[in-house]
């Protein structure tokens, strides 16, 4: 079994750890590689290596520092189906899902490429007599970036590229679960120029995350994950007078309107809840059917779940993969039973007819008759569980969707431009999708959940990465001499 390896300096170091976890595919069971929870040496490592070079990478003109994100975007598209059969081979995800997650990764990259224009500061020449100003951003230092299982890509890349163009040195830590992509994109790192100790990689559990939080010189910490750890996350990072960006769970909800084009409305909920397994924050999770529209969508759905083929995430016939272990599974299952029992009404059970594959498999799970009070309405399930509620009009539903504790994203499906204006201006969400299944914004605009899915103030992408990962240094000048012009 491969003992997988920490990336500090440039260079492959040896765990030290007394706490080991491995890396599985969950569509096979296969060990993969062996992976450290408690190496404390290790993150010591990493932060006095990326202290060291912080003033030399700091220093680097942006304009070279923009060159190393074009090289680097170089290699990921000529490596992206490398990337991507990673993705699908530690994750479970689709390939087709996985080749997409590689694709709004580059994305990221191509706005820090951009760095030179949006970096510039600004002048107020003649502020007074003979007074110019002047502000300019500057680097934190050494930041730090914890991410989740569920896309091993494309997370690590919201907070890099951004990190390094801005001229800080960066740490990684990421999840135990699916590591081998970022390690395989930290050889890509290198080709593309980076110097040593600007990117460092830790493996680690817990142990490891708390070391970043407390570690007095690590200024910053990026962080996306559920929402009782974003939250643990955020205070206690904050509490060491650190900058936090800490993205949570969701409870997305989407409503559909009578006058929804159901072929289109039902494959773009398919998508969203039950691709990548519904382990993601972005899953629509409730369908609130206003009026007749669940006469002709129930029907609708339930077909397109019977249709839909669970199997390994490498084979062309699979429309889902399996989650990520084998006790995600059993607690996706004790939802279902939960649902069950508060009086749900389960129409399709994702739990009967197992895949006939050695993997963590579960099918989609469509419940009726859900009410706000059910806990499957209430809690982030991480798995393709969709729960359908019913209102008797756009208000109500709107209502019903902003009970929830998350804000992350919802969706309306209408054809009316009053609906969705109405939707847009009232619903409690930070990304908002007007027929759209899964509306995560391109990489120039910022990922903005509200409520408990964000816990920080400069959300994730966007400007709000650029300004999160660096300081604002006003300079007021005047200059004095015995030959001023009259």
């Amino acid at each position: 079994m491969e003992t997988l390896m920490h990336v500090i300096g440039g260079r492959p170091v040896t765990p030290q750890a007394s706490q080991w976890d491995n890396v599985v595919n969950p569509a096979s069971g296969e060990i993969l590689g062996r992976v450290p929870l408690d190496d404390a040496q290790a993150l010591s490592l990493a932060v006095e290596t990326a202290s060291a070079a912080f003033g030399p990478w700091a220093d680097t003109p942006v304009l070279q520092r923009a060159r190393v994100m074009f090289k680097f975007h170089e290699l990921m598209d000529r490596h992206r189906n490398d990337i991507a059969r990673s993705v699908t081979t530690e994750h479970g995800k689709t390939l087709p899902d996985a080749t997409l997650e590689v694709a709004r990764a580059m994305e990221v990259v191509e706005l820090a490429a951009s760095a030179p224009s949006l970096l510039k500061g600004e002048v107020l020449a003649g502020v007074s007599r003979g007074v110019d100003t002047m502000l300019i951003r500057t680097p934190l230092g050494v930041v730090a970036g914890i991410t989740p299982f569920n896309f091993p890509a494309m997370v690590p890349l919201w907070m890099i590229p951004p990190a390094l163009v801005s001229g800080n040195t960066f740490i990684l830590k990421p999840s135990e679960r699916t590591p081998l992509t970022s390690l395989l994109m930290m050889d890509l790192w290198a080709e593309a120029g980076l110097p040593p100790g600007v990117l460092n990689l830790v493996l680690g559990g817990r142990s490891a995350v708390d070391q970043i939080l407390t570690h007095p010189d690590i200024k910053a910490v990026s962080f996306v994950g559920s929402q009782p750890v974003a939250e643990y996350i955020y205070r206690t990072a904050a509490a060491q007078g650190k900058r936090v960006q800490a993205l949570g769970g969701a409870k997305n909800y989407h409503i559909i309107m009578p006058d929804a084009h159901i072929p289109k409305t039902v494959d773009a909920l398919m998508g969203s809840a039950f691709g990548s397994a519904g382990e993601r924050c972005l899953a629509g999770s409730v369908a609130i059917a206003v009026g007749s529209a669940a006469d002709t969508l129930v029907p609708a759905l339930r077909e397109a779940i019977r249709q839909w083929q669970v199997g390994p995430g490498l084979d062309a016939s699979s429309d889902m993969g399996p989650v990520i272990r084998p006790e995600s599974r059993e607690r996706i299952a004790g939802y279902i039973q939960k649902g069950v029992e508060e009086g749900a009404v389960l129409l399709e059970d994702g739990r009967q007819n197992p895949v006939e594959q050695p993997g963590f498999f579960l099918r989609p799970t469509l419940f009726d008759g859900v009410s706000s009070s059910m806990t499957i309405a209430r809690e982030e399930i991480f798995g393709p569980v969709l729960s359908l509620m019913r209102a008797p009009d756009l208000t109500g539903a709107v209502k019903l969707a902003n009970a929830s504790q998350f804000g992350n994203t919802a969706t309306i499906y209408t054809e009316s431009g009053a609906s969705a204006r109405y939707f847009r201006d009232h619903i409690e969400a930070g990304m908002v999708g007007v027929n759209i299944g899964v509306p995560a914004p391109v990489a120039i605009f910022p990922f903005t959940g509200w409520k408990h899915s964000f816990y920080g103030d400069l959300h994730a992408t966007g400007m709000d990465a650029l300004r999160f990962y660096t300081e604002e240094k006003v300079v007021i000048s005047r200059w004095w001499g015995d030959n001023q012009p009259e």
